[in-house]
């Protein structure tokens, strides 16, 4: 099975033979189960670790002092959960699973040494803590100017391309084990709200929802629809080897 961070990662570069081992024994070791719905770390806790998604769906999310939930982001296979968690003294938000999920714990010590003298992978790190920055900015868009129809759209299609370049989807159908007040927290809707869209988004004929099951069923209809210009993923740096792997696949749907 390939590793999924490395397959993130190298939408930006391509790794040398020793990074890539090394990656591979980071995220092999350590691992963790976790069920549904259960936290990994709660804010205001410190952890020395990084933890990584290898299978499952994880997100980033606030609890407000209503005990209304505010959904950040989604952690899907291959991404950090919390880059930065090691040097600083306390989580500012909590970080739980929305399905089962397997956690690779990385020492915070490994991810200094790979910061420190591992550049290429450094970069890399770095380039995936800006791309998470520009789907934070995406989301303020969807509160400040996106209506509802278009925040689900947008959501929709970002979440086909990220699973795409990780390897999790067969051909427009991926696994997305979300409830509808999932979706509600993650776009500052209601829930009856998100059904509605939902619904028209079906009898538009653009996408198709069983179970768990998400089918992008007009890829370039569902993009028009939400408007959605893929810049902010930055998957532009991947090479031109046609043999480069999923990254090349990548550029073909976006």
């Amino acid at each position: 099975m390939a590793n999924p961070w490395i397959m993130k990662m190298e939408q930006f570069t391509r790794f040398s033979r020793e990074d890539r081992e090394l990656l591979d024994q980071l995220s092999s070791r350590n691992l963790r189960s976790y069920g549904a719905h259960e936290d990994i770390l709660r804010e205001g806790e410190h952890s020395s670790e990084n933890h990584l998604v290898i299978s499952g769906l994880a997100c980033r999310y606030k609890i407000l002092e209503d005990g209304r939930r505010q959904i950040l982001a989604f952690l899907v296979a291959g991404d950090l959960c919390d880059a930065e968690v090691f040097i600083l003294k306390e989580m500012d938000h909590h970080i739980g699973t929305l399905a089962p999920c397997r956690i690779a714990a990385i020492p915070g010590d490994a991810m200094r040494e790979l910061l420190l003298n591992r550049p290429g992978v450094a970069l890399a790190l770095w380039w995936g803590t800006l791309q998470d920055e520009s789907i934070l900015r995406e989301r303020i868009i969807d509160q400040g100017r996106r209506d509802a129809y278009g925040r689900i759209a947008f959501l929709v299609y970002e979440m086909l391309i990220r699973l795409r370049a990780v390897a999790t989807t067969e051909d427009e159908r991926f696994e997305w084990p979300i409830t509808q007040s999932d979706l509600a927290d993650a776009t500052g809707l209601t829930p009856v709200y998100v059904n509605r869209v939902l619904q028209r988004l079906r009898e538009e004929g653009l996408i198709a929802t069983d179970g768990r099951f998400w089918t992008v069923r007009d890829a370039a209809g569902l993009r028009k629809a939400a408007k959605f210009n893929p810049n902010y993923l930055h998957l532009d740096r991947v090479d031109d080897d046609p043999d480069s792997g999923p990254g090349r696949r990548l550029k073909g749907l976006i």
